[in-house]
């Protein structure tokens, strides 16, 4: 977990500094109604972190926990669009140095531990069911992801 620590607070470090540096007009612009603007796609990182904080935690002590999460939907429901920029980008790092620290916290003994993510009522083995380890590097894989289409 330390290497996926120190890559989460890489990435703080730089949507911080890339945030500051952009004018509200880019980071709203939109390439088409349907598409995310990059204020948007900062909030769906809002939302995959609170998501897997909570399967991070809950998945401790609760086998095959499973955590939805429906993207268009919370991204709609938050109106990211409108949000004031500082308070998301905020939001979002705080959030991140959270996510770090839970785990930083979290025993080695249930980096194992399986967790359900599937947002299907029926999970599909192999599929749906993933570590707590694998969600910790994944959550960097999505990030990383999500940072392309915004830096």
């Amino acid at each position: 977990m330390e290497e996926v620590i120190a890559q989460l607070q890489n990435r703080i470090i730089t949507v911080e500094k890339y945030f500051s540096e952009c004018s509200e007009a880019d980071l709203a612009l939109k390439a088409s109604p349907e598409k995310w603007s990059k204020k948007e796609i900062l909030g769906h990182l809002i939302d995959s972190a609170q998501s897997n904080i909570r399967r991070m935690v809950v998945g401790q002590y609760e086998e095959n926990a499973h955590i939805v999460y429906r993207q268009n939907e919370w991204v709609k429901a938050a109106d990211y669009q409108h949000y004031d920029t500082k308070d998301l980008v905020q939001m979002w790092v705080l959030l991140n140095k959270h996510f770090a620290r839970i785990l930083l916290n979290l025993p080695k003994e249930n980096y194992q531990t399986i967790t359900n993510w599937s947002n299907a009522t029926t999970p599909m083995l192999g599929q749906d069911l993933v570590t707590l380890e694998f969600v910790a590097k994944d959550y960097i894989r999505h990030l990383d992801h999500h940072l392309k289409q915004i830096l």
